[in-house]
């Protein structure tokens, strides 16, 4: 398969480094399974974080999210693969809504060894191009089974969490109009913003 955009990479830009203390490794500390939920600008999505296979993606996550970084930032990659006539991925975190870079903390280990799979409705971590261990705080949405994105004798794309409400969400956003940006230089960047207004950790469940 041919596709200028096979793989989930984070596209280079200007960021800024001053960011909040707070640690996601201090949310719900005994909870391997803490839940967010994203609000949006086309609704809500809630997914369950998977803390006892992904703690280092799940943890950063959670240090983003409890500072509020995410908080204005956009879903500026809604892509689908046009060859195979099926949804690919949504992907989101890194940008505001002019398509400017926000700030990054440093990057993380890569994760995609968990065990767990890019299947649909599964989130991972981005990161840049030939850089395994780049990611910091995009993210995306896996909207089919991308089996490609599984690790083999490479590294792939570090799983760490799946949406558990909220998938009608998801689904108006791949039906969003998509066009060229000239500022990103890709042609499937939303024409009208999907914004992040914030991402809420939800109460621990009681077991």
């Amino acid at each position: 398969m041919i596709r200028s955009a096979i793989l989930i990479f984070t596209f280079l830009a200007s960021t800024m480094t001053i960011a909040g203390n707070k640690e996601g490794r201090f949310v719900q500390k005994d909870n391997l399974f803490p839940k967010v939920q994203i609000n949006t600008s086309l609704g809500k999505i809630t997914v369950e974080l998977d803390r006892s296979r992904s703690p280092i993606t799940v943890n950063n996550f959670l240090t983003y999210v409890v500072n509020d970084d995410y908080k204005g930032s956009v879903f500026h990659r809604v892509e689908r693969d046009e060859a195979n006539e099926k949804d690919f991925v949504i992907q989101g975190g890194g940008y505001d809504k002019d398509y400017d870079g926000m700030f990054e903390r440093k990057p993380i280990f890569n994760e995609s060894g968990n065990g767990m799979k890019n299947d649909m409705y599964s989130v991972a971590m981005a990161y840049q191009d030939n850089k395994p261990h780049s990611g910091t705080r995009q993210f995306f949405f896996n909207m089919d089974d991308n089996d490609h994105l599984n690790p083999g004798r490479g590294w792939g794309f570090a799983v760490f969490g799946n949406v558990t409400d909220g998938y009608e969400t998801l689904d108006k956003i791949m039906q969003v109009e998509t066009g060229y940006n000239k500022k990103l230089g890709y042609s499937f960047i939303p024409k009208t913003a999907v914004i992040i207004h914030s991402i809420d950790i939800l109460p621990a469940e009681e077991f």
